[in-house]
């Protein structure tokens, strides 16, 4: 354990001076699992879009626990009970949330590690850490797995008014300069409270609440499903999905220890000790340096696939409320099969199409007003907005992806 707590302080472009709240909180940071998330790119390959969003899932690990730090200061003002256990089970937890991210957090997620989510493998992540702390982290699982007994601790962590929100549509805003998702995170913290065991909003904050899942809509589909970051992305898991066909042929690929174990082994793991041992040396450094060399390689659906990305040379995308008829879609195929003399399945790397999806708001945990005449009702039922309401509804687009000399 750290003997000394004195300089622990990290400068937090969006809230200034961040400080480690004890020992236990600066070991976790210092640990290299943690360090790892240095090297994860928090917001995928938007930097292709925003070029300013450079920022990684360390950031937004500290900047959620400080806000965390902030919400147990208000809640304990108002007198609601938190113990100290419980206050260091939160901070842990939010602190560890997305410790189990791989490579370009959701741009791979099931992909590298199949059949296993980013929060699965945090799972992981924290009962190791748990067995080297002395299961000081027992609240902190228990809270992230929302198995706690009180229930708006387990809210704080996980909800659609947590810190993990609160914290990545400021930064992200941000960091991509769409001042749109910009939120009022202060005020949110401030009017928080507790009733029956589960967290409200009090009713001054409700406009800072439609303010925030307003945000929320417009961050999604202005940046985090933005249409040249999709097709980045999509470009992204077609290397690697041609990597792991090419290794299964029993070619030769070069790349770091831990992408190569992931692509040889294309069935679900286990995630005993040693697996998690060997994800946590995986970062986007080794898949930047594995397209770097894999540019080169004689493959040619492989070699410009990863010229494509690393040159920003993408694929025309077209986003759509319909599909693009199958007709259309085989012609472009066709053009492209013509054109590089490639087989279809070999084609379709470079023509595909999909769908996005988006709901910004949930009424099956639906965020709770406390009114003035102390009755509690759900933020849509207050609403006025027409808009906020389509929030609770499921918008789903169409993407076709294709060469853009195919247009």
């Amino acid at each position: 354990m750290v003997k000394t707590n004195k300089l622990n302080v990290f400068n937090d472009p969006i809230y200034g001076f961040i400080g480690t709240p004890n020992e236990l909180i600066f070991s976790l940071i210092s640990h290299p699992y943690f360090q790892r998330l240095r090297r994860i790119s928090q917001m995928g390959l938007s930097y292709l879009v925003y070029p300013g969003a450079h920022h990684t899932r360390f950031h937004h690990a500290l900047g959620s626990m400080h806000l965390m730090t902030k919400a147990i200061q208000v809640l304990k003002l108002k007198n609601v009970e938190i113990t100290e256990e419980e206050e260091n089970g939160l901070l842990c937890a939010i602190l560890l949330h997305d410790i189990g991210h791989g490579p370009f957090s959701h741009a791979l997620e099931g992909f590298v590690a199949k059949e296993i989510s980013h929060e699965q493998i945090s799972l992981r992540f924290m009962m190791e850490l748990n067995k080297e702390f002395n299961g000081q982290l027992d609240t902190a699982i228990a809270i992230f797995q929302k198995d706690y007994p009180k229930p708006f601790l387990n809210q704080l962590v996980s909800s659609q008014l947590d810190m993990d929100r609160l914290d990545y549509l400021k930064r992200d805003s941000f960091y991509s300069g769409v001042t749109e998702g910009n939120i009022n995170s202060e005020r949110l913290i401030s009017m928080l409270n507790v009733v029956d065991g589960n967290l409200v909003v009090e009713e001054k904050a409700f406009y800072a609440v439609e303010k925030f899942l307003m945000a929320r809509r417009f961050m999604y589909w202005q940046v985090y499903l933005h249409k040249t970051g999709l097709v980045a992305e999509q470009l992204l898991v077609r290397i690697m999905q041609r990597a792991r066909l090419l290794l299964s042929q029993g070619e030769v690929l070069s790349g770091s220890r831990p992408l190569l174990f992931f692509l040889n082994n294309n069935e679900k793991l286990s995630f005993d000790s040693e697996v998690l041992a060997t994800f946590a040396e995986l970062d986007d450094i080794d898949v930047l340096g594995a397209l770097k060399s894999w540019q080169s390689h004689n493959d040619f659906v492989l070699s410009t696939l990863c010229k494509m990305l690393l040159d920003r040379k993408l694929l025309h995308v077209k986003v759509r409320k319909r599909p693009m008829s199958p007709k259309r879609m085989k012609e472009k195929l066709d053009w492209i099969i013509e054109k590089y003399k490639l087989t279809e399945d070999e084609a379709s790397n470079f023509v595909f199409q999909g769908e996005i999806s988006n709901k910004a708001y949930s009424k099956d945990e639906a965020i709770q007003i406390l009114k003035k005449n102390g009755k509690i009702s759900d933020v849509l039922k207050e609403s006025d907005q027409l808009s906020l309401k389509a929030l609770a509804k499921t918008v789903t687009k169409y993407y076709s992806c294709y060469p853009k000399k195919a247009v």
